[in-house]
């Protein structure tokens, strides 16, 4: 497909005549794009679902198609997105219910809010698949009632339905009060005793690595149970049981699992496996004990996984703030820190505790300030992006560090016209940060202008409203498709040479 007329197919500013000239026009893909416009009227609505059924669907999810614009036989697809959303009749419901299509049933059964009847009719399908569908989203009284079901993978969806009563899951856990399973994925198509390998050689195998059965379902067992630990409607008792199972797969979810008895995460601290102790080291519900106990843990991501606990004492964090991988959220224990905790923080020692509380974007301004003034490059990075920070000060940052922070100095909301016209004529490397240029609500057309010259940016900055018409027309000769897309869907281009990209 032509991108000019992918973008076009966006452009805000397209006038509706040219809208009708593409809808008129369109296949599948630039049908696709026309149906994201916000202005499409009722009867651009109805003429583009019926370019694709694929395009209904997306109308119908957007909230654009109505019952009167969709034949349930010719565009069975759309129909049911509509029962999906709510917005479909229940007589097409008790149709899709009795399709013998398993695909269209299946997809019924995704669908909240349906009459009881047909309900009845979904979880009684002899095909398993619509019944697990059914058991994911079923409510109650449904998930009760397929709480019994004799296969195993209907089992495994009521274990993660969050619906299923709470002493149903704790049965699903040990299988005691449910009759027996009679059917799982592995036994459904081989002869038990039966072991899949993970180098299993054929192409149309639908079975995972280690799936096993030799009768007793072993390996769906498994799954079951691993979704309703997962599951925080099953009691809390039940879960705790698990704390000693073989499984580490089974012991990563009850160590995940709040308001359990303090010995439970005692056990669980001595853990064979790190990923259970790194797992439990988050775990709001420990005691700062264990958390002094897990501090001195070696074991892979253990200590890095506490210092993202939202308790942890101020005095772990400092001895903990080296191994933290830093990212874009500041820790939660920073993020709840009083302003004389963030002061005494502020001030440490160590660089890496002071680059922890520069991540926080609602720092006091005093605060803020002096981060700014730090002597560390890993601080004055953390801190650039921080609203509130003025055009001097953000100078100030480019101009005395170099590079690394002038990367972060341009993904500061408050940056203003003049920073960022400094920083898009910064040399070398720095040229890296004119992707964030080209996305700046403030940049201005000089800074832009610039922007076009580095590949990365110039789809970005194609994009841009700012840019005058002869920029535009420029770049819908350009070489790559992207900012040629990016050009026509721009709204500053000149309705004359919207209707010259027309066909």
């Amino acid at each position: 497909m032509n991108p000019a007329l992918l973008g076009l197919a966006v452009n805000p500013a397209l006038p509706c005549r040219l809208v009708d000239q593409l809808i008129h026009a369109a296949d599948e893909d630039l049908a696709g794009e026309l149906a994201l416009r916000a202005d499409l009227n009722r009867a651009q609505v109805r003429a583009l679902a019926g370019r694709s059924e694929g395009v209904a669907v997306q109308l119908a999810y957007k909230g654009c198609l109505r019952p009167e614009d969709v034949d349930p036989l010719s565009q069975p697809l759309a129909a049911l997105a509509l029962l999906d959303e709510g917005a479909g009749p229940s007589e097409w419901a008790r149709h899709f219910a009795a399709d013998p299509l398993v695909r269209h049933r299946e997809k019924l059964a995704e669908c909240r809010g349906l009459p009881q009847d047909v309900v009845r009719v979904l979880a009684d399908d002899p095909d398993v698949r619509v019944v697990t569908e059914l058991a994911l989203w079923a409510p109650p009284r449904w998930a009760a009632e397929l709480a019994h079901h004799p296969h195993a993978a209907v089992r495994r969806s009521v274990a993660g339905n969050e619906a299923t009563p709470p002493q149903l899951l704790a049965a699903l856990l040990t299988g005691e009060g449910l009759p027996p399973l009679r059917g799982c994925r592995v036994c459904d198509q081989e002869e038990v005793p039966f072991v899949h390998a993970g180098d299993c050689p054929r192409t149309d195998c639908t079975l995972m690595s280690g799936d096993a059965c030799d009768g007793s379902h072993q390996s769906a067992v498994h799954e079951i149970r691993w979704q309703a630990l997962h599951n925080p409607a099953t009691p809390a008792s039940a879960v705790a049981r698990f704390a000693d199972h073989p499984s580490a797969l089974l012991r990563e979810p009850v160590a995940a699992r709040e308001g359990l008895p303090q010995p439970v995460y005692d056990r669980l601290a001595a853990d064979p496996v790190p990923m259970v102790r790194a797992v439990l080291a988050q775990n709001p519900s420990i005691d700062e004990t264990l958390m002094r106990r897990l501090a001195e843990d070696r074991g892979h991501d253990v200590q890095r996984s506490l210092a993202h606990h939202p308790h942890l004492p101020l005095d772990l964090l400092a001895r903990l703030a080296a191994t933290v991988r830093p990212g874009p959220v500041p820790l939660p224990r920073i993020a709840s820190a009083t302003p004389a905790e963030l002061a005494a923080l502020a001030a440490s020692d160590d660089a890496a505790l002071r680059m922890l509380v520069a991540r926080r974007r609602d720092l006091p301004d005093g605060i803020r300030d002096a981060l700014a003034r730090d002597r560390d490059a890993k601080v004055l990075c953390a801190i650039a992006p921080h609203p509130g920070l003025t055009g001097t000060q953000l100078l100030a940052l480019i101009d005395g560090h170099g590079t690394r922070v002038a990367l972060k100095a341009a993904d500061n909301p408050d940056a203003t016209a003049a920073v960022l016209e400094r920083l898009a004529r910064q040399p070398g490397p720095a040229r890296r940060h004119f992707l964030a240029i080209a996305r700046h609500p403030n940049a201005p057309l000089p800074a832009l202008l610039a922007c076009l010259t580095d590949p990365r940016a110039r789809p970005v900055a194609a994009a841009r409203p700012e840019l005058p018409g002869s920029a535009l027309l420029d770049l819908l000769a350009d070489e790559d498709p992207r900012v040629v897309q990016a050009a026509a869907a721009n709204p500053s281009l000149p309705a004359e040479s919207m209707r010259a990209l027309l066909p």
